[in-house]
């Protein structure tokens, strides 16, 4: 049998891979000091993109990370799916 290889970024760790993605996603952000109405209203969440390996997803939560060593994850994150814009696999 012939092995397809993947167009998209990947790495393998004990004979499983793990997927490259770009994920856009919405972050919660706070203030803590006093507003006027329109500042208040004027506020927005914080738009923000991850880079990093998928380790997991399922259909609340998707686990991300950046860094490894054999078995060990590093700079890792978890977002939970509802907050999440966008994701796709990027090429090689």
């Amino acid at each position: 049998m012939v092995k397809k290889n993947s167009k998209f970024r990947h790495i393998s760790i004990s004979n499983k891979k793990y997927y490259f993605y770009e994920i856009k996603w919405i972050d919660v952000i706070g203030d803590s000091g006093h507003a006027s109405e329109k500042e208040f209203t004027n506020m927005k969440p914080a738009y923000m993109t991850t880079n990093a390996y998928v380790f997991k997803k399922d259909n609340k939560f998707v686990w991300t990370f950046a860094s490894y060593d054999e078995e060990t994850f590093s700079d890792r994150n978890l977002i939970p799916k509802g907050l999440i814009i966008s994701m796709k696999k990027v090429e090689i």
